[in-house]
């Protein structure tokens, strides 16, 4: 009760604001781009592909689009921000419509080839020089001995059962399903708070815990810490998040002691497929250069060149090690990480919730991440390899 008097006052203290965020959070709902960029015959186009003996790119399918998306657009633009007198929410407020005017242009061309890869690099980049010395400094390495926890070995149905165990510190109110629609193992739906796992997928021990580290200990924790939040951009998405929150994820490993480096070399070879966008490569080339150049097993390199050969040419990524640098580097420097886990925020914007927080516009996250009290991690080698990346 006290919560809610104390929103009600802030909310009569910013009734601009708070308009202006409840109009953007009705538009921009249905802006879930992962679920219309992932190919719904998945399954089917591999077989077809393994059958071709990798000659022939496969047809994806998607589903259509349920909005107007030109509509959505005038509507996005046709807001008054002007009437934000805060200048520098005003100009976050304009960032944000932005970028979500870059998703829907991306969700309007799922499977329309350039027109679609051009529209991702706006919203997502593409790797640099940098960024793929980084990758192949990491693949240099030898490979770690195999052991007992990497073997394939649990259901989709046991990690349904491992994650609903994970979560018992929570008190999440989400849905598990299981879907043959998904190019990942697992992804959280951050709008209908729901877990899906890959229905025909197998998991090894390190797998389950990778997984519930990085899409519970942080999708799940910043999509419940954003509907705590005041302003519902929290729970939307500040502009460019991707690099922030998959970084945090795959951190969270990091911190669980869980990350390897057969994990970081998969993060390097989605740079490796990525960048190979840029080199006008089709589904069949880097295929070619994961399998035949790297020796990554077949159906690896199929996942990956799927990652990143979806809805047109999907360069998101890459951003998933240099998120994972930028939050390593975060740390290591003191820094406090709570900011990044009260929503779906972006690094480039943490001075904003620090203003809000004070002007009573911004909570502190209500949900942590575990694995972030104590580190975990073990490995000599990762640390090596994380302090060198560029």
């Amino acid at each position: 009760m006290e919560r809610m008097d104390k929103l009600e006052k802030t909310i009569a203290a910013y009734p601009n604001l708070f308009r202006i965020d409840k109009n953007l959070n009705k538009l921009v709902k249905k802006i879930e781009l992962l679920n219309y960029v992932n190919p719904v015959n998945i399954e089917q186009e591999k077989r077809n592909f393994f059958a071709s003996k990798y000659n022939v790119n496969p047809s994806f399918h998607y589903r259509k689009i349920d909005f107007d998306a030109h509509k959505l657009q005038q509507e996005l633009f046709s807001q008054d921000l002007a009437a934000i007198e805060d200048e520098e929410t005003r100009d976050f407020y304009r960032d944000v419509i932005y970028d979500y005017s870059g998703l829907i242009q991306c969700v309007e061309a799922v499977g329309q080839g350039n027109k679609f890869y051009f529209n991702s690099l706006k919203s997502f980049g593409t790797p640099t020089e940098k960024d793929v010395e980084n990758a192949r400094f990491i693949l240099h390495f030898a490979d770690d001995e195999y052991q007992q926890e990497m073997m394939p070995v649990y259901s989709a149905q046991d990690a349904e059962e491992y994650f609903k165990e994970f979560t018992k510190r929570y008190d999440f109110d989400f849905e598990i399903q299981l879907s043959t629609k998904i190019s990942a193992a697992a992804m959280v739906l951050n709008n209908k708070q729901k877990l899906l796992l890959k229905k025909n997928h197998t998991f090894s021990a390190n797998q389950l815990k990778v997984l519930a580290n990085h899409e519970i200990g942080v999708h799940l924790v910043t999509t419940f810490n954003s509907l705590r939040q005041p302003l519902k951009i929290f729970h939307n998405g500040f502009p460019k998040n991707v690099e922030t929150q998959e970084g945090l994820a795959v951190f969270s490993e990091y911190m669980s002691g869980c990350l390897t480096l057969y994990r970081l070399k998969e993060l390097s070879y989605r740079v490796l497929a990525t960048d190979s966008l840029r080199k006008g490569s089709n589904f069949c080339d880097t295929f070619d250069l994961l399998h035949n150049q790297y020796k990554l097993n077949r159906e690896e390199a199929y996942n990956i060149s799927l990652r990143a050969h979806r809805g047109g040419g999907f360069t998101k990524d890459h951003l998933y090690l240099t998120g994972l640098k930028k939050v390593y580097d975060l740390y290591h420097a003191g820094d406090s990480l709570d900011d990044l886990l009260t929503g779906k925020v972006s690094l480039d914007y943490a001075p904003i919730i620090e203003k809000w927080r004070e002007e009573g516009l911004a909570e502190e996250g209500y949900y942590e991440n575990y694995a972030f009290e104590f580190n975990d991690n073990s490995s000599t080698k990762l640390n090596f390899i994380l302090q060198n990346l560029k």
